[in-house]
C-alpha cells in the first residue's frame, strides 16, 4: 500500500500538468509581489489596507513574497517536478535522436499522408547512390538498411526540436535554482549555520546580527554620505534586518546629479573610492544608474540618493497666543525637544529630509478666491488645501528648497510637515507653502501664506500676531468704525465698532462655541466660526445678507489691523492698490486656515548647508550566471520547439517488376507539425528523386 501511494505521488510529481500548475501559482505570486510593494514599513501597509487586512496579508507574507516559505517551497517543488520530467523523458528523447527508424515495414509507408510512388531508371544500387546524393544536397541525414528484397533509406531533419524540449525544461530548472541561490533560502541557511539572528531595530547591534564578509550570496543596501565611508550593508528580511560586512570600504567623494530644464533628475552618479580592508589597496570608480561597479565579485549599483545630514537653520514662528519666536539649528536625521508654551507639553522635533530641487505640477491654476465671495452659510470643507498639485493639467516647475520634519507627542503620535523655503506663484499670487499630513498614506494639505512686497512672510506673521492681541483687535475695530461711519449718521460708530470687534473676536477664535464634533485639541476660529455664529444667531432668510455684511466688515477690520501691525514695525502704510487687495484676500483665507494648523509653531527654513548621500545596492549573486545560462537555454529551447519541425522521410527501393534496369521507389514523409511548408518540402524532395511519379 505504501509503495503504491509513493508511486502515485511520484507520478503526480513527475507529470507535466503538475509542473504547469506550479508554474502558474509561481506566476500569480510574482504578480502579487509586483503589485504589492515589498519590504515597506508595516505602518504603510496599515494605512493602505487597514489594520485587519494588513495583519492578514502580513501573516501570509505578501509583503515579502519572494522570501516567503510557501513561495520557496513551491519553487522547490517546481524544480523537483521539472527535473523528474526531464529524467523520465530524456532517455526516450536521446534514444529517438540516435535512431532513424529505418526498420519500419515498407507496407506502412502507404498509410502516410505525404507519400509517392515512382520509378528510377537504374538498378537499385545505382538508384541508392542517386537518392543518397539528393538527400545530402537537401540537408537530410540518412541511414541505409539493406534487406533481402530491397533497400530502406531513412532520413531525418529538424532533430533540434527535441533538443529544444530538453533545453527549455532544463532552463526552467536552472532559473529556479539560481533564484533559490540568490533568494533568502541560502541566506537563512547560512544564518542558521553560523548562529546569526536578525536585528529587530531596538538595542545595540551585536556580533550575532552581522554576517561575515565571506558570505557567498546576499543583496542589500548601504548609504554613504559625501566625504564619509561605510562597509556594512543592510539586508532586509521578513522579520527584521541583518547586517552584512563588506570586504572593502566604500568612500563617497562626490555625488553628481544632473537635471532637465524642468528640474527633473536626468542623471545620478557617484564618484567613489574602494579600499580593500585586508590589503589597503585603493581603486577609484564611478557608479551610474545601470552601470554598476564590480569589486571582489560584489556588484555595486546606484540605487537612489538621500540627505546625508544637512545642516539647517530654522526660525520657529509661534502659532498660539502665548508663543514666542525663537531660532534653532538642526541636522537632517537628528531630533530635539521643543515645548508648547500654551499647554507646556514637550514635543519631539525630528528633522527628516531636505530637498533642494522640488518639481511640482503647477498647471491648471485658476483665479484667486475672493474672501468677499465666500458663502459662510455653506460648508467650508476640510481646512488647509492642496499646495501645488493639480490633476487636470500639467506644468512641471522647480519651486526651490523644502525641508520635512515630524512633531511627535509624548504618546508617540507624529504628524509630518513639509515646508518650502521660497514663495511659489499660485493663482497669480506669491505664497509660502507649509504642508502637513497625519500619516504617510495621506496627501499633504498646505497652508498658503501670502508673501509681502519684500517676498517675506513677516507681514502675514505680524498680522496674525496682531489678530491674536485683544488690545490691537479693539484698536482696529475702532479705526474701522471711524472710517466706515457715514458722516450724516455719527451715532452708528459705536454700533459698528462693537460689531467689528465681535467679528474679529470670532475670527480669531477668542469667542464662540466650538462644535461638539470637533477633534480634541483642534483649533477654532476663522471663517467656520463666523459661519457657525450665523447659523445659530441669524434666521435662515437673513443669513445670506448678514454673511456678506460680516465679510465686508471682516475685510475692512483686518486691513486696519494690517496697517496697525505695519506701524508697530515702523513700516509705511500700505497703499490700497491691486497688490494690496490680493495680499489681503489671501491673508483672510490663510488666517482662517491657520487657526487649524495642528502645531504650536511653524518652522521656517532660513538657511542650510547641504550634505548629500548615495544609496547603493550591493549584491553578490552566485545564482546570477546560472540564471543567465538558463535564460539563454530558454531562448534556444523555445525557438527550437516553436520554429524547428522534426521531419522524417522513408524511401523504399526495390527492383521494378517486369522492367529491367529500373527501380521502383516508394517514399513517405512525416512531420511533428503540419504546415504549407511541409507540403512544399515533400514536393521538392519527390521531384528531385523521381523522374516519373504518381500519388
Amino acid at each position: 500500500m505504501l509503495s503504491r501511494t509513493f508511486k502515485n505521488f511520484y507520478e503526480l510529481l513527475a507529470s507535466m500538468r503538475f509542473a504547469i500548475a506550479l508554474l502558474t501559482v509561481i506566476c500569480i505570486a510574482s504578480v502579487i509581489g509586483t503589485v504589492v510593494e515589498q519590504h515597506q514599513p508595516y505602518t504603510s501597509y496599515v494605512d493602505q489596507f487597514g489594520p485587519f487586512w494588513a495583519e492578514l496579508f502580513g501573516k501570509v507574507s505578501l509583503y515579502t513574497v519572494y522570501g516567503a516559505w510557501w513561495f520557496v517551497l513551491i519553487l522547490a517543488f517546481l524544480v523537483t517536478s521539472v527535473s523528474l520530467c526531464i529524467i523520465r523523458n530524456a532517455p526516450k528523447i536521446v534514444h529517438d535522436l540516435r535512431t532513424f527508424k529505418e526498420s519500419v515495414r515498407e507496407q506502412s509507408l502507404a498509410a502516410h499522408h505525404h507519400r509517392a510512388l515512382g520509378l528510377i531508371p537504374a538498378v537499385p544500387q545505382a538508384a541508392l547512390a542517386q537518392v543518397a546524393a539528393v538527400l545530402e544536397r537537401l540537408g537530410w541525414r540518412a541511414k541505409v538498411q539493406v534487406r533481402d528484397h530491397g533497400i530502406m533509406v531513412a532520413g531525418r531533419r529538424g532533430a533540434a526540436n527535441k533538443i529544444g524540449y530538453l533545453a527549455a525544461h532544463g532552463a526552467v530548472v536552472l532559473i529556479c535554482v539560481g533564484g533559490l541561490l540568490d533568494g533568502d533560502l541560502l541566506l537563512r541557511g547560512l544564518m542558521w549555520a553560523q548562529g546569526r539572528t536578525v536585528y529587530a531595530g531596538s538595542g545595540p547591534v551585536l556580533e550575532k546580527n552581522v554576517l561575515p564578509a565571506g558570505n557567498p550570496g546576499f543583496r542589500g543596501s548601504i548609504e554613504v554620505p559625501e566625504g564619509g565611508a561605510a562597509n556594512v550593508a543592510q539586508l532586509s528580511l521578513a522579520d527584521g534586518v541583518v547586517l552584512q560586512q563588506l570586504p572593502f570600504d566604500i568612500e563617497l567623494k562626490k555625488f553628481v546629479v544632473e537635471f532637465y530644464p524642468t528640474g527633473q533628475p536626468r542623471l545620478f552618479a557617484s564618484d567613489i573610492v574602494l579600499r580593500d580592508r585586508a590589503t589597503g589597496a585603493r581603486r577609484e570608480a564611478t557608479v551610474k544608474v545601470n552601470e554598476p561597479v564590480i569589486e571582489q565579485g560584489i556588484a555595486i549599483y546606484q540605487s537612489s540618493f538621500s540627505d546625508g545630514g544637512s545642516q539647517l537653520s530654522i526660525a520657529a514662528e509661534p502659532m498660539t497666543t502665548k508663543g514666542r519666536r525663537f531660532t534653532l539649528g538642526g541636522k537632517v536625521g537628528s531630533s530635539t525637544q521643543i515645548v508648547s508654551e500654551d499647554k507646556g507639553d514637550a514635543l519631539t522635533l525630528e528633522f527628516t529630509d531636505l530637498r533642494v530641487m522640488n518639481v511640482e505640477n503647477l498647471g491648471g491654476r485658476g483665479e484667486a478666491t475672493d474672501a468677499r465671495k465666500v458663502d459662510l452659510v455653506e460648508s467650508l470643507g476640510k481646512h488647509l488645501g492642496s499646495g501645488a498639485k493639480n490633476r487636470s493639467s500639467k506644468e512641471f516647475r522647480n519651486i526651490g528648497p523644502a525641508f520635512s520634519y515630524k512633531l511627535r507627542d509624548a504618546a508617540g503620535q507624529a504628524r509630518e510637515f513639509h515646508n518650502y523655503m521660497a514663495p511659489v506663484v499660485l493663482d497669480d499670487q506669491l505664497v509660502f507653502l507649509a504642508g502637513v499630513r497625519d500619516g504617510p498614506a495621506e496627501e499633504f494639505r498646505y497652508l498658503r501664506i501670502p508673501a509681502d512686497e519684500r517676498l517675506s512672510m513677516d507681514s502675514w506673521l505680524h498680522l496674525r500676531g496682531a489678530l491674536l492681541d485683544p488690545m490691537l483687535r479693539e484698536r482696529a475695530a475702532r479705526r474701522y468704525a471711524r472710517s466706515a461711519t457715514p458722516v450724516d449718521k455719527p451715532q452708528m460708530q459705536h454700533e459698528l465698532e462693537a460689531t467689528a470687534l465681535q467679528t474679529l473676536n470670532l475670527f480669531s477664535g477668542a469667542v464662540g462655541e466650538r462644535p461638539k464634533d470637533a477633534a480634541p485639541g483642534s483649533g477654532w476660529g476663522g471663517l467656520p466660526s463666523l459661519s457657525q455664529f450665523i447659523d445659530t444667531r441669524v434666521p435662515a432668510a437673513e443669513r445670506q445678507r448678514v454673511s456678506e455684511a460680516l465679510l465686508r466688515m471682516l475685510n475692512g477690520s483686518l486691513f486696519e489691523l494690517y496697517q496697525i501691525s505695519r506701524e508697530l514695525d515702523e513700516k509705511p502704510p500700505r497703499e490700497t492698490d491691486a497688490d494690496a487687495q490680493k495680499f489681503m484676500v489671501q491673508s483672510v483665507l490663510s488666517l482662517s486656515d491657520s487657526m487649524y494648523y495642528p502645531a504650536p509653531v511653524l518652522l521656517r527654513l532660513d538657511d542650510f548647508k547641504q550634505v548629500q548621500a548615495s544609496v547603493f545596492q550591493v549584491a553578490r549573486a552566485p545564482g546570477q550566471k546560472i540564471v543567465y545560462l538558463g535564460a539563454a537555454l530558454l531562448i534556444i529551447g523555445v525557438f527550437a520547439m516553436l520554429f524547428v519541425k522534426e521531419r522524417r522521410v522513408w524511401i523504399w527501393l526495390e527492383p521494378a517488376p517486369g522492367e529491367a534496369d529500373a527501380t521502383r521507389v516508394r517514399m513517405a514523409l512525416s512531420s511533428t507539425r503540419e504546415s504549407p511548408d511541409t507540403v512544399a518540402e515533400f514536393e521538392q524532395l519527390r521531384d528531385a528523386l523521381l523522374k516519373e511519379s504518381k500519388t
